[in-house]
């Protein structure tokens, strides 16, 4: 069983939240809390959870020290955001803070629960239009840096068509190339920066401060 605690100011939201987990056999939902951090943390205190799902408003100080918090008193604890600002820089501070993973309010159910089930199984996870959006802003810092890996000019432009979101195919059609020879490309760039998967070149890019926040 998943436990999971909701926190937001409005329990209507939580109760939103709550809503689209329900039915879920191996999701609990074991405490909704709307009166602050305090409540919060006393929550995480006294209830046995797996991942607090946030619900940011804006963008502010507050927000990451309240993860800064949930972090140092309970570093067990998986903190998931779910927030209306999907700013490149508030993205990347959440991840520094200690989020393990960040979803935008345009999130699906189905995405949701994935979320909620990779964050259990020990991973980090990132909606598909965060992770575009990261992955662009490292590719346009990248190109600026004459100390990263050699990379070429299509290799370049296939990574930014991954990062407007197209399949192989649709990329692939666009360049007027086979799909076997985008995913070389692909296989290419992630073998020069040693990187596996698209989160791995996030984490990268934060790590070695590729990218402002």
């Amino acid at each position: 069983m998943i436990n999971v605690v909701i926190f937001d100011n409005f329990k209507i939201v939580c109760d939103g939240i709550e809503s689209l987990i329900s039915g879920v056999s191996d999701v609990k939902i074991v405490a909704k809390v709307t009166g602050g951090i305090r409540e919060l943390l006393k929550t995480l205190s006294e209830t046995l959870c797996h991942i607090v799902l946030l619900d940011v408003y804006s963008p502010d100080g507050e927000a990451l020290e309240n993860m800064r918090t949930i972090r140092r008193q309970f570093p067990k604890v998986n903190i998931l955001v779910l927030s209306m600002s999907d700013l490149e820089s508030f993205v990347l501070k959440t991840i520094k803070t200690g989020a393990k993973g960040f979803l935008s309010k345009d999130t699906t159910r189905s995405e949701l629960l994935e979320a909620i089930y990779t964050l259990r199984n020990g991973f980090d996870y990132y909606g598909k239009s965060i992770t575009n959006i990261l992955l662009r802003g490292y590719l346009n810092q990248t190109t600026k840096d004459e100390e990263e890996p050699e990379l070429s000019a299509r290799e370049i432009e296939v990574l930014r068509l991954v990062g407007d979101g197209m399949t192989n195919q649709e990329i692939a059609d666009k360049l007027f190339v086979s799909i076997r020879t985008v995913e070389s490309h692909k296989s290419n760039v992630m073998r020069k920066i040693n990187l596996r998967t698209t989160v791995d070149l996030i984490k990268f890019a934060i790590r070695n401060n590729y990218m402002d926040v």
